[in-house]
């Protein structure tokens, strides 16, 4: 395949409550290329997650997409009916859930959940075929056999994750979108469970899209970071551009919250919460926990601003021509 393997132009996600409506992603715009990995971090309620669910058409109701572009390899999915869509999840671009327990079928071994997804896409063999194919898959993932027959339950956390990783990849999609796949393990097995998709990857050729909030796991996994905030894409960059030199005052403070050694016992965070996205303030979102913020912030909300390099930021600091010093 030539060219970018996913294309998001202006997603927009909105839900409508009871006191009006909620825009959780706004005009986010971003390309993935085939074999890449692109992280998207910050604080829970930035858009992450929503972004995500929207690349698979999974909004529930009363949630929608009302705006954007999403392309896959060139295809519009968007223009897919209810059924392409099914076809394309798993064979095209599939998911790693957050929370691998709830994601796994309780009461069916493993061995049937992976048969599922492959039957349902077409793939009809006989059982000693698809019992070769189960454990070809398992073994791809660093699990034996044997794991075929196991229930959730009787698996470890990198385990269970591993077994959803094996069945994102049955069908060796072109992109594969997980949700902090390392949630709620230990550091050792978040080594183990990154080390394992990037394997896979190499192994099937996909892009992936890590979300997570964890910049540390980031720094050592992906190729570009895009940072969110308040459902909003505030930068975007290659790893090493966004790490030695953040250009948003948001990317400085979550870089700057990180541990240090030179900083041992001294805990930064960033003042503030992050805003209601019903009533969100004027402006750029993030200038009332700013350091930086003008009184051109409070009013114009900023616009994208390629600072060359793949490098690209959303802040009336880098309209002035000012450089932020990082906290």
């Amino acid at each position: 395949m030539t060219g970018a393997a996913l294309e998001i132009e202006g997603l927009s996600v909105e839900f409508p409550v009871s006191g009006g409506v909620v825009r959780a992603v706004d005009a986010v715009s971003f390309s993935l290329q085939p074999g890449e990995r692109l992280g998207l971090v910050g604080e829970s309620g930035s858009g992450k997650s929503t972004t995500i669910l929207a690349l698979l058409r999974m909004i529930r109701p009363p949630g929608r997409i009302v705006a954007g572009a999403i392309r896959l390899g060139g295809r519009d999915l968007r223009a897919l009916d209810d059924a392409g869509m099914r076809a394309a999840r798993f064979a095209d671009i599939s998911l790693i859930p957050q929370g691998a327990m709830n994601a796994l079928n309780p009461v069916l071994p493993v061995r049937a959940q992976i048969e599922d997804v492959m039957r349902a896409h077409g793939i009809d063999c006989d059982s000693a075929e698809m019992g070769r194919r189960i454990a070809a898959l398992l073994d791809g993932v660093g699990l034996d056999a044997g794991v075929a027959d196991l229930f959730a339950h009787q698996l470890s956390g990198g385990m269970k994750q591993r077994v959803c990783i094996a069945m994102s990849v049955a069908l060796e999609p072109q992109v594969i979108l997980a949700d902090e796949p390392t949630s709620a393990l230990d550091v050792i097995v978040q080594k183990q469970v990154l080390s394992t998709l990037a394997a896979v990857q190499a192994r099937i050729g996909a892009a992936i899209i890590l979300v997570g909030h964890d910049m540390g796991l980031m720094a050592q996994f992906v190729h570009r970071v895009g940072v969110m905030y308040a459902g909003r894409l505030v930068e975007l960059g290659a790893v090493r551009d966004i790490f030695a030199a953040p250009r948003h005052p948001y990317t400085q403070a979550l870089i700057a919250s990180l541990p240090s050694l030179a900083r041992r016992g001294s805990f930064r965070g960033i003042p503030g919460i992050a805003p209601s996205l019903l009533t969100p303030p004027s402006g750029c979102a993030f200038h009332p926990r700013c350091p930086h913020a003008m009184a051109r912030c409070r009013i114009e909300a900023p616009r994208a601003r390629d600072l060359g390099g793949g490098h690209r930021g959303s802040c009336h600091l880098l309209d002035e021509g000012v450089h932020a010093a990082p906290a």
